[in-house]
């Protein structure tokens, strides 16, 4: 790909978000009820190629229960209220009523709370006892202690989710997370990331990761790109995490690892674009931070608002438009995509011509003008 010059002494390759792409209709239509959307990663079989964000405002033990009954997969934040508190409601009660300039401050004090080894296996083990299969998350840095707590309760999926993971981290204050040796030691799957880049996701599918995540997750508050200036659009790093996930497939002799798209999915059309360009599934939390179930009420925010020392993300107000049933399988009151996520996934993949989710990562897609005001975001 070429490089395009920022400057004499500098020059970089021109990336593209999903709003600057489009799928391409082909000659052959299909009914949308012969369409499959189901996705398998390891022994787990699931209705949609959706995984619920690990965010306080999106997961509670109760909406992971309803949103696997669905036909999808949630995942629980370990290290969020859920597991410092016996009883976090009066606590996300309180976060829907705290002024704009409060609310991180508020955020990081709730948070400073200890985590809980007793809170972490109950809430897997209720998950579990429910009948559905149970995700929890970890960040990296505190994988390795919390980890036994995490399989001794049962869970099936493991997440380790930063905004960025690499599997070479350098630090000379603390031994870091082996994260191969982590992998190969455990008896469930592994999904790791975020990643942006086709070597770190080569890296990290080296460490016999079941699943990457590409992307740097935050959900729509993230303001990463403004406190750190990191930012790959999705697009492309999608596409490329993609080709790393073929390259390794050949190296390992036919080990496949699945590319999970994390963030930028705000709505149904994000999230056929992020599949079409390559993704096997899409980690999902503003959509369904708007359900009325939500423990967020209303109110979105991830794990990057209350770091205690350099917090890149805030609270942000996206509203309640209808019950997890209504935004994940309609039927849509609205025009804006932002209900019936996997009946519009249906109809788009309908529409190209394919019939299930591996055929339609071979749509052709067009890049749209990157000029418009939408194509800058």
């Amino acid at each position: 790909m070429t490089d395009v010059e920022i400057g004499r002494g500098k020059s970089g390759r021109r990336a593209y978000s999903l709003s600057e792409i489009g799928i391409v209709p082909a000659r052959r239509t299909r009914d949308p009820e012969e369409v499959s959307i189901s996705w398998q990663i390891d022994a787990y079989r699931f209705d949609m190629p959706l995984m619920a964000s690990p965010m306080d405002s999106v997961v509670s033990p109760a909406t992971a229960i309803q949103i696997g009954r669905l036909g999808g997969l949630a995942v629980l934040d370990l290290e969020g209220l859920w597991t410092r508190y016996e009883d976090p409601e009066p606590l996300l009660a309180e976060v829907t009523e705290l002024d704009e300039q409060a609310a991180t401050r508020r955020l990081q004090a709730m948070y400073a709370a200890p985590i809980s080894e007793d809170l972490i296996g109950r809430r897997i083990e209720g998950i579990a006892r429910a009948g559905v299969i149970t995700a929890a998350s970890l960040s990296p840095q505190r994988t390795a202690r919390y980890c036994k707590a995490v399989v001794d309760a049962g869970v099936d999926i493991f997440v380790i989710r930063g905004t960025t993971v690499s599997a070479e981290h350098v630090s000379g204050r603390a031994e870091p997370l082996n994260l191969k040796q982590f992998i190969y030691e455990l008896d469930v799957p592994v999904v790791v990331g975020g990643c942006a880049t086709y070597s770190a996701a080569l890296h990290l599918m080296r460490t016999g990761a079941a699943g990457v995540l590409v992307g740097f997750g935050g959900g729509s508050g993230h303001t990463t790109v403004t406190v750190l200036g990191v930012a790959v659009p999705m697009a492309t790093a999608i596409a490329d995490v993609a080709a790393a996930r073929r390259d390794y497939l050949d190296e390992s002799g036919g080990r496949y690892v699945h590319v999970i798209a994390d963030g930028s999915m705000t709505s149904s059309g994000d999230i056929a674009k992020a599949l079409a360009i390559g993704a096997d599934a899409v980690m999902v939390g503003s959509p369904l931070a708007r359900a009325s179930q939500a423990p967020g009420r209303g109110y979105h925010w991830g794990s990057e608002a209350n770091h205690t020392e350099l917090p890149r993300g805030a609270r942000v107000h996206v509203g309640t438009i209808g019950t997890l049933e209504q935004i994940l399988l309609g039927p849509s009151t609205v025009p804006d995509g932002s209900m019936n996520l996997m009946g519009a996934l249906r109809r788009t993949m309908a529409t190209a011509g394919y019939s299930d989710l591996k055929e339609f990562q071979r749509v052709e897609v067009v890049v749209a003008d990157s000029g418009s005001p939408r194509g800058r975001r």
